[in-house]
């Protein structure tokens, strides 16, 4: 994967990411237009699917609401790079299909550098710089979660190889 990187700052909590006051729906298409709007106003209509969100630590902290996860990836952020993580984000990013990265060097990439991930290599990219940095390995069942675009559809895939 590869996009523009969108920065944000430290402990950007799910209230952030998608505020409470559009908790009234749970379709991802609607919460996709109001993703990071009290970060950022104009957020949802600047980036592009694929772009992806380089946050310092503790992005996703605060209320253990899926609907943040859903959000970023409905919108099309491609993923998300920040040295620590909430363990419940963490966890619902993944659960959601929504790959995430910790990665320390955060202050080396800047908004608007070109990265590409390459998440076999466990490496992130800054293809304006030319910079290689390696991240925390994700574990492979992790991945597995991500390629089949979350935990409903690797289950799906599962009961039905075990059908087969």
């Amino acid at each position: 994967m590869q996009g523009k990187v969108w920065k944000f700052g430290k402990n950007i909590d799910t209230d952030i990411i998608i505020a409470a006051r559009y908790l009234n729906t749970s379709d991802p298409k609607e919460l996709a237009k109001h993703i990071m709007e009290d970060a950022d106003p104009q957020f949802s209509q600047k980036m592009q699917p694929g772009d992806i969100i380089v946050a310092d630590e503790n992005f996703g902290c605060g209320s253990s609401r899926e609907h943040a996860p859903i959000a970023l990836k409905a919108a099309g952020v491609a993923a998300v790079i920040a040295p620590t993580f909430a363990r419940i984000f963490y966890r619902n990013a993944f659960n959601m299909g929504l790959p995430i990265f910790e990665l320390k060097e955060i202050d080396e990439i800047n908004e608007g550098d070109i990265v590409k991930i390459d998440m076999d290599r466990g490496e992130v990219i800054n293809e304006t710089t030319g910079k290689t940095y390696k991240f925390t390995p994700i574990p492979e069942f992790m991945q597995e979660l991500v390629e089949s675009g979350g935990l409903i559809e690797f289950a799906k895939k599962e009961i039905a190889n075990k059908g087969a």
